[in-house]
């Protein structure tokens, strides 16, 4: 008998894709295997519930659905005369070869590949501080995502019993359905395409293999690493079902703000005031870098706001190496504030010998060109 998937789904047959995977998506929690452990209706109505929305939501299969039904994907949509019973490939597929790919999954020849779902990979996003990023840093991270069943080992049988070989299909996974000129093969309804079936479902996990648990991990982040890097750690992501590959998990390093430096690549950038009288006369600074080493840094006599000096060998570690960047330090002159009686005599005397021409040559060029200007416009 042909199966209203509309129904399955509670929409309409004019529903819109976001509409079935709305309606999907509530059934599915619903009637999902975590939530109704040990109730056989629940697991095949969620088995009915997936296979209505796998037909539905591929625009391709949908149109088949809509003109055969249901008996298009399970032997029924053809012939027994050697030929397609009266499909027209003219209106919903766009050659040949999709109608077997998306609807009957391939020609026979060989032994096909069991089913398996693996489990789905995990994002976990971790802060660090710019140190532990120079340093590296070892840490543990707790998260609860679906593991291994205890109980079954992650069999799914009860008592980690051995799953026997599936009556229907003999353990290939996959049934074949001779069609005139072709073999047509698709996953063994029984089975699922596993090619084995429990006699005894694990109580614990409804016979998945898993359950919802928390994981304790201990990682390393590399020192050097770079802020947004992914960190692939392989296989401790979800459990597989039934045993199957776990998916693996993934760290996303955010790198926090640090109060002095800013990281340029392998460098580290900071912004120096000085004062008038260092930038004019010279003299010598110390900035600490990470390791809160003191590195002397000398300022040349006249130096200049935005000149930038360089500390070679402090900056930031250089990932899978010994070699580290270098500090680059841009100097702010400062100018003096809050100034007394005698410093403002000081400096009214130090103005009446200064040279705007020999002292200050930029500001003295930069006048001289808007004075000319000015003059021409006149």
């Amino acid at each position: 008998m042909s199966k209203d998937y509309y129904a399955i789904l509670g929409v309409s047959k004019n529903a819109t894709q976001d509409e079935l995977k709305k309606a999907y998506r509530k059934l599915a929690v619903k009637y999902h295997p975590d939530k109704n452990q040990g109730n056989k209706e629940a697991e095949e109505k969620f088995k009915e519930i997936n296979e209505a929305y796998d037909i539905l939501k591929d625009d391709q299969k949908r149109a088949a659905y809509d003109r055969y039904g249901s008996d298009a994907f399970s032997g029924g949509g053809f012939n027994q005369q050697g030929g397609f019973g009266g499909f027209d490939f003219s209106g919903g597929f766009s050659n040949f070869s999709d109608i077997f790919e998306e609807m009957f999954g391939g020609f026979s020849g060989g032994r096909r590949q069991q089913h398996t779902q693996p489990g789905s990979d995990i994002r976990y996003d971790i802060s660090i501080t710019l140190e532990e990023a120079y340093y590296g840093k070892k840490t543990n991270i707790k998260f609860t995502t679906l593991i291994k069943c205890a109980a079954c080992n992650g069999t799914g049988s009860e008592g980690n019993k051995k799953p026997s070989q599936c009556p229907t299909c003999g353990g290939r996974g996959s049934m074949r359905y001779n069609q005139g000129f072709i073999t047509i093969e698709k996953p063994c309804p029984t089975c699922g395409g596993s090619g084995t079936v429990l006699s005894d479902p694990c109580k614990k996990c409804s016979g998945s293999g898993r359950v919802k648990g928390e994981k304790n991990l201990e990682i390393s982040i590399p020192a050097g690493i770079s802020d947004g890097s992914k960190i692939r750690i392989t296989g401790e992501g979800e459990a597989g079902f039934k045993g199957a590959a776990a998916g693996n998990l993934y760290l996303f390093v955010n790198i926090l703000p640090h109060k002095i430096f800013a990281r340029d690549g392998n460098d580290l950038r900071c912004k120096v005031p000085v004062s008038i009288v260092v930038a004019a006369l010279g003299g010598e600074i110390e900035i600490p870098d990470l390791e809160g080493n003191s590195c002397k840094l000398k300022i040349p006599q006249g130096i200049q706001s935005g000149t930038e000096l360089k500390i070679k060998g402090h900056g930031m570690s250089v990932l899978k190496s010994n070699k580290k960047g270098d500090i680059i330090v841009t100097i702010q002159v400062e100018t003096p504030t809050a100034l007394t009686k005698k410093q403002q005599d000081i400096l009214n005397e130090f103005q009446k010998e200064y040279n705007d021409k020999t002292n200050s040559p930029k500001s003295f060029e930069f006048f001289k060109k808007l004075k000319d200007l000015f003059n021409k416009k006149q």
